[in-house]
């Protein structure tokens, strides 16, 4: 964290996830087969897939920050480059922009849930409350996750106090008091996101401790980035080239 806010000065990491690959089993399967790529971006990224799995509908995140450099890594690029001739080349999501149903950093929970959508780009921890919705809903609906071979980025949510806060030493004992152990575990069984409070990882409850959607194992996490803070021109070109991709012109 200390590459957005150095020496850890300002903020406390709260919960952290991945970006992968959230996909309907069944689904994926009647329209591709068996050999289904789910542990690749090209089960997205790859126009000719990209086409047989648009009637059962494709969804992407809706954030620039998470889709270019998902793209990026899919060319063989760095995810991490703010190169304007790199973002060029991620630009060919135009070519799957006709098969993608919505854009969306949340309704996709829902979607996969109910079998509306085969496939979403989107948050471990959102494809794993859909997994537990459908599975609680008693739906003949089973939702995978898979960290792709490509890599994919981590994300962690932070714990700040606003400069301005009346209050700020109220805030700090709030802070204190979620991150105990026991509090912090408590929070990652409910939302189904991993804590990086090491001593809270023993009192999460087995089946989400155990379960690499979750909490993915070390091989895996040596395959994860992270979107590094940009320079406001490559952040501008990032912004507008997601406006045209979005409406498709």
């Amino acid at each position: 964290m200390a590459a957005a806010d150095p020496e850890n000065a300002h903020g406390a990491p709260y919960l952290w996830s991945d970006t992968g690959i959230g996909y309907n089993e069944t689904q994926v399967h009647a329209a591709l087969g068996e050999a289904a790529p789910v542990d690749s971006l090209a089960l997205i990224f790859d126009p000719a897939v990209a086409a047989k799995l648009a009637p059962c509908g494709i969804s992407l995140l809706d954030t620039p920050q998470e889709v270019f450099p998902a793209m990026l890594a899919y060319l063989g690029l760095d995810p991490k480059s703010q190169d304007l001739g790199d973002l060029d080349q991620a630009y060919a999501l135009e070519k799957i922009r006709p098969y993608i149903r919505k854009f969306h950093s949340s309704q996709y929970i829902n979607d996969l849930a109910n079998g509306d959508l085969c496939v979403a780009l989107g948050y471990s921890g959102d494809v794993v409350q859909a997994r537990n919705r459908a599975r609680e809903a008693g739906d003949e609906v089973t939702i995978g996750f898979r960290v792709p071979k490509q890599g994919a980025q981590m994300a962690v949510d932070m714990l700040g106090i606003p400069a301005d806060a009346p209050h700020p030493e109220n805030a700090l004992r709030f802070i204190d008091y979620l991150l105990r152990p026991a509090v912090i575990a408590d929070i990652t069984n409910a939302v189904a996101y991993p804590n990086p409070n090491l001593p809270a990882t023993v009192l999460v409850k087995p089946e989400i401790r155990d379960d690499p959607a979750v909490y993915p194992p070390e091989d895996v996490r040596r395959r994860f980035y992270v979107d590094l803070p940009a320079p406001p021109d490559y952040e501008r070109a990032r912004t507008r080239a997601w406006t045209r991709l979005k409406s498709g012109h």
